[in-house]
């Protein structure tokens, strides 16, 4: 599958959603706020336009909390399973982060960055061929 288009959905299927955008930006996040909310080492994420994306099925829930540079942070999930969709960050408007995890094919999902290495467990394996920032990037 292109990443000029793809689809994915919770891990009920209660939520299906479509992305009509190449990613802008393509990240792994080491962040505290990405470990816990994921459950994992660090949050893969693929930033798309907003409008971008279609979401149909059950309306997700919604978190929100403050990230460390003062940004609200808002996660999206599925009420019924509890899988994390999305997330936005009002600090970087129009933009929607879709989890990896959820996503049909995913073959196509290349990092480009690490941000937040400063946080990353030891044990997670760093590609040192990837642009690393100690925290959020500009």
């Amino acid at each position: 599958m292109s990443n000029q288009h793809f689809s994915g959905r919770c891990l009920c299927g209660a939520i299906q959603f479509k992305v009509a955008a190449k990613p802008l930006r393509e990240v792994n996040c080491h962040c505290d706020d990405c470990r816990r909310a994921t459950g994992s080492p660090y949050g893969a994420l693929a930033f798309v336009p907003e409008e971008a994306l279609t979401v149909n099925g059950e309306t997700p829930g919604s978190y929100s909390h403050s990230s460390d540079r003062g940004s609200e942070m808002e996660k999206l999930f599925c009420t019924k399973c509890g899988s994390q969709l999305f997330t936005r960050n009002n600090a970087r408007v129009g933009m929607m982060g879709v989890r990896i995890g959820v996503i049909d094919d995913a073959s196509w999902f290349k990092p480009t960055v690490n941000v937040y290495r400063s946080r990353a467990l030891p044990s997670t394996p760093i590609d040192g061929e990837i642009n690393s920032f100690e925290k959020m990037s500009g």
